[in-house]
C-alpha cells in the first residue's frame, strides 16, 4: 500500500523541507563538539562500505540516540546521508515533525520506499523491531523483537543490498524498568495503547531515571557496525528460504555485537560519564 506514501517527494523534496534539512546539517556541525564530550565508542567503521550502497539493521533502545549516533558516524566515516526508515505511526505525521523527519533524510518504512531508496543506491538505516522495540520491561534490555519482522531482508535480497548490522549500548540504561511484561500495569498498559493507537505491542512500561524521578540517567554510548552480510541468493535455495536465513544472519551477527559491547561496557570507568574517568575512557583499538 502506496497511497498514503509521496515517492516522488523521496528524493526530490520541498523547498521548505530542503531549507530544514541545512538548518539542521548546520546545527548538527555546531553540536557535534558537544557531542564528543561525551566520548562516545565508535568501532567496526572499516565495516562501512564506501559506495554507500548497503542498509544498516540497528537495535532501537530507550534513549532514542541511536538513529542520530548512527547517522552521523555513517556521515563522518564516508560522507553519505542516512535514510532512515521510520515506524509507520511516526511516518504518517503531518506539518512540522513530518518535515523535520524528511529533512533527516527519514522516510516512512514500507517496502516501496525502501525499494525506491536503494534504486536510487542510498544509504538504508531499518529498525526491525520498529517502535515497539523502544519501550523495554524489567529483564528485556538489549532484546531484538523481530518477530514476523523479515521484510528489511526481503528487499535486500530483491535489490543485490548488503547488509551491515550496527549495534548499539547504552541506550537502554538510561532508564530503569520497575515493571515486567507479565505484570498487571503492563496489561493495562497494553490496553491503553490499542485503544490510542490500534497496537498493543507499543505499550510503554513503568521507568525510573535518576532516583525516583525521570530525568535520563548520564550514559556513555557503545556503537560497533558489524562486517557485511551478502545478500545474493545462492542457487538451489528459494527465494523466501534464503529471505528467513538472511534476517536470521543478521540477527545473530546484531546481538553478538550488543553482547561484546555490553562486556566491553562492564569495564569502562567511563561509562556513567563520571569526569573523573574521563581520561581513563576505553578507546577503540586501533
Amino acid at each position: 500500500m502506496t497511497d498514503d506514501i509521496d515517492l516522488a517527494a523521496i528524493m526530490a523534496p520541498n523547498r521548505r523541507v530542503q531549507t530544514l534539512r541545512t538548518v539542521l546539517d548546520s546545527m548538527t556541525e555546531r553540536l557535534r563538539p558537544v557531542v564528543d564530550l561525551s566520548r562516545p565508542y565508535v568501532d567496526g567503521t572499516e565495516n562501512l562500505i564506501a559506495d554507500g550502497r548497503f542498509l544498516l539493521a540497528g537495535n532501537h533502545t530507550q534513549a532514542g540516540t541511536e538513529v542520530f549516533l548512527i547517522s552521523d558516524a555513517v556521515r563522518r566515516t564516508i560522507g553519505t546521508r542516512v535514510r532512515p526508515l521510520a515506524d509507520r505511526q511516526f511516518g504518517r505525521m503531518r506539518g512540522l515533525p513530518a518535515d523535520l523527519i524528511a529533512a533527516f533524510g527519514g522516510v516512512v518504512g514500507a517496502p516501496d520506499t525502501a525499494r525506491e531508496l536503494m534504486t536510487h543506491d542510498q544509504t538504508v538505516l531499518v529498525f526491525p523491531g520498529g517502535g515497539r522495540e523502544i519501550g523495554k520491561f524489567k529483564g528485556e534490555e538489549y532484546t531484538l523483537r523481530w518477530q514476523g519482522r523479515s521484510g528489511f531482508a526481503r528487499v535486500c535480497v530483491e535489490n543485490g543490498y548488503p547488509i551491515v548490522p550496527a549495534g548499539l549500548v547504552g541506550g537502554d540504561d538510561v532508564y530503569r524498568s520497575l515493571t515486567t511484561r507479565d505484570s498487571a500495569y503492563a496489561k493495562l498498559a497494553a490496553a491503553l495503547s490499542r485503544r490510542l493507537n490500534g497496537r498493543s505491542d507499543m505499550a510503554m512500561p513503568l521507568v525510573r531515571g535518576i532516583g525516583p524521578t525521570l530525568i535520563p540517567r548520564p550514559q556513555r554510548m557503545y556503537l560497533r557496525f558489524g562486517a557485511p552480510i551478502d545478500t545474493s541468493r545462492p542457487l538451489g535455495i528459494g527465494a523466501a528460504d534464503w529471505v528467513e536465513v538472511v534476517k536470521k544472519q543478521t540477527q545473530r551477527a546484531l546481538n553478538q555485537i550488543l553482547v561484546e559491547l555490553r562486556q566491553l561496557r562492564e569495564g569502562d570507568p567511563y561509562r556513567g560519564l563520571n569526569p573523573l574517568a574521563w581520561r581513563k575512557a576505553v578507546a577503540p583499538g586501533p
